[in-house]
């Protein structure tokens, strides 16, 4: 028991209560201003991570070229120019076709309103009064109007076009960096590390190089078997600009996690049904019989040396992705997911299936059911005879 001259005094707070709330406070501060900093940062955060995800995406396109004595430097502005030059020839050829397509639309509302009140009156026979909607479009009130009310905002567009630009330089500048002084960068990082924390580290980086460029790798393959299809197809259906869609449906289908396919089928089908109905319904069939040769076929044979994932981690990848960052996790999630199972297969045991024991083990739950049941039967008639 403690003797009474070794308690504390009264008028004395122990040491470790002192401590205590030092640290409790010290650790409220840490806290409270290392959240105002994420939330702060959180836009340069977020172009960051996007940077890094690029940066592991071309990293071995880079590493071909200086395979073949091309330097980093020069190699990662070969691979730059590459990209732009596919996105800016994809872009103008979907807006060339989308704003033909409209303009067509447009100029042929007219002649649909007159299609519809001539169908009411051979049916109903009686007339709709469509000749307002008409002279909107006739003199220009319907559509200009919206033009004239997106002319207003001109400035904000011009803001965003701003903000969108210096986006794009920021991550290309990360990006630029990341790639060229991958292997300096590597070093550096690693020489503020023990030695099996180095090779740890080494492997997990290598590895989500690995993965991040097998997932855009696979994708860009089935992207191009999807438009080469679809591009036949729709040449075949007589739907108008059937290789700018084609491309269309082959991009945003692969590169879209879930919702891809759907809203990737959505342009084609509505412009073939803006040029002939019956168009629109073959443009479907094409879309849904595609996307299940694409899952028993090609997909499997193509992704089983690049990046594999079940499905179900995989829209629950995608959905946890974008409740934390939007669209931009949304794209990072299935890359991720492959890193991440790739470094815990890989550092886990696996141990062989004895398919012997599994069968002996249901045979015997078999039997247990079977004895079970007999027994509650016997029971029951049991109770039969006494009652």
């Amino acid at each position: 028991m403690m003797s009474m001259d070794q308690l504390p005094s009264g008028n004395k707070v122990p040491p470790w209560v002192v401590k205590a709330i030092i640290m409790f406070w010290v650790g409220w501060v840490t806290v409270y201003i290392g959240t105002g900093m994420v939330r702060a940062l959180r836009s340069l955060l977020l172009l960051l991570l996007v940077s890094l995800f690029i940066s592991f995406a071309i990293e071995p396109a880079v590493n071909r070229l200086e395979g073949w004595g091309i330097r980093r430097g020069p190699g990662t502005g070969i691979v730059f120019i590459a990209i732009i030059v596919i996105m800016a020839g994809f872009s103008a050829a979907i807006g060339t076709a989308l704003a033909a397509q409209i303009n067509g639309f447009v100029n042929q509302v007219p002649t649909y309103l007159d299609d519809i009140d001539a169908w009411f009156f051979r049916n109903f026979n009686t007339h709709i009064d469509l000749n307002r909607i008409r002279d909107e479009f006739v003199k220009g009130g319907g559509v200009q109007g919206y033009v004239g009310a997106f002319a207003t905002n001109i400035v904000g567009l011009g803001t965003f076009i701003i903000r969108f630009l210096f986006q794009a330089f920021t991550i290309m500048l990360f990006v630029f960096y990341l790639v060229a002084e991958g292997p300096k960068l590597r070093r550096t990082v690693c020489s503020f590390l023990e030695p099996e924390r180095q090779e740890t580290v080494l492997s997990i980086w290598d590895l989500a190089i690995e993965k991040t460029g097998g997932y855009i790798y696979s994708r860009s393959i089935l992207a191009v078997l999807s438009a080469i299809a679809h591009g036949i197809v729709f040449s075949i259906i007589g739907v108008p600009f059937p290789l700018p869609l084609a491309l269309w449906v082959g991009a945003i289908s692969q590169f879209i996690p879930v919702i891809g396919t759907y809203f990737a089928g959505a342009l084609p089908i509505l412009i073939a049904v803006i040029d002939k109905p019956s168009e629109g319904l073959w443009v479907l069939v094409m879309i849904v019989v595609y996307q299940q040769v694409e899952n028993y076929i090609f997909a499997p044979r193509i992704t089983a040396r690049t990046m594999e994932i079940h499905v179900a981690v995989a829209f629950a990848s995608v959905l946890i992705g974008s409740a934390l960052l939007g669209v931009v996790g949304a794209l990072l999630a299935l890359p991720f997911t492959a890193t991440a199972q790739g470094f815990i297969s890989g550092y886990r045991s696996h141990h062989a299936i004895e398919e012997v024991t599994l069968a002996e083990s249901a045979r015997r739950r078999g039997r247990r059911s079977r004895n079970k049941k007999k027994a509650e039967g016997e029971e029951e008639k049991q109770e039969e005879r006494e009652q």
